[in-house]
């Protein structure tokens, strides 16, 4: 894995380490963009644990720290090249976060992970290359791009690079990282291993949860099966899907306990 680092420099004057300034570009205008990702930072408490699955370079966890003083984040990426982005990108603008080198899921161990270098965010241990091309081409497409500069931005996106890498669940970093604190939310971007994130959560975890916000892959009903098990474990959920991805099968998820 062979990936050189760059630097974006947001609006705010705050640099960041990326692998791609126009990817991690796009990825903070989702962050501050008023979706559902934004309104379950403003939910966050002072003292209150943010857990961050499928952390990528870290911008979610520098919003999610800024929401109040003494907001802790805990951050998960398994991508070597991308975790040192994010290691730096805390370190930099969240000192009091930990970032973890690590895939979620639902059991530990060691399993295959596809790398896409050239589409870091897309990077799953559940990779599909036809459906992430797809996906691209539908996003562009609706966001008014030509066939042509399609093809051209698209061809190759997804070359992938398998390599293999720890998986934990959610309970274990809780015991391990905070065994006692309330979780303000819990945010999952995991690129099709989204439930297997909530299968690796214990009963007795489940009550510490108050808000969970997720992307979604509505394939063979999923999107329906991942706001059930919220609604079992007393969040109740609510579901969107940004105009520019209509046509594809990403959907946002915004569950909170009443």
């Amino acid at each position: 894995m062979t990936t050189t680092q760059q630097q974006l420099r947001l609006d705010d004057g705050r640099t960041v380490a990326c692998t791609s300034p126009a990817e991690a570009r796009m990825l903070w205008n989702e962050m501050i963009a008023d979706g559902y990702y934004r309104q379950a930072a403003a939910t966050l408490r002072p003292g209150d644990l943010a857990v961050d699955i499928g952390a990528n370079i870290g911008l979610s966890a520098m919003v999610f720290a800024e929401t109040h003083p003494g907001v802790r984040v805990i951050a998960a990426e398994p991508a070597p090249a991308i975790y040192d982005c994010l290691h730096r990108n805390m370190a930099a603008h969240v000192p009091s976060g930990v970032a973890l080198e690590v895939a979620v899921g639902a059991a530990p161990g060691v399993l295959p992970f596809t790398w896409y270098p050239r589409a870091t965010a897309n990077s799953s241990l559940y990779a599909d290359r036809d459906a992430d091309d797809d996906a691209t081409k539908t996003f562009l497409r609706n966001s008014g791009l030509p066939e042509d500069a399609i093809t051209l931005i698209t061809r190759g996106l997804h070359d992938g690079e398998q390599i293999d890498v720890e998986v934990t669940t959610v309970s274990a970093i809780l015991a391990e990282q905070d065994p006692a604190a309330e979780i303000g939310v819990l945010k999952i971007d995991v690129e099709r291993a989204e439930f297997d994130v909530l299968l690796g959560i214990t009963e007795s975890d489940w009550s510490r949860i108050r808000a969970v916000v997720a992307e979604v892959h509505d394939r063979d009903g999923r999107l329906a099966e991942f706001c059930e098990v919220l609604t079992v474990h007393g969040l109740t959920p609510r579901t969107r899907q940004d105009s520019a991805l209509a046509g594809t099968e990403l959907h946002e998820v915004y569950a909170v306990r009443a």
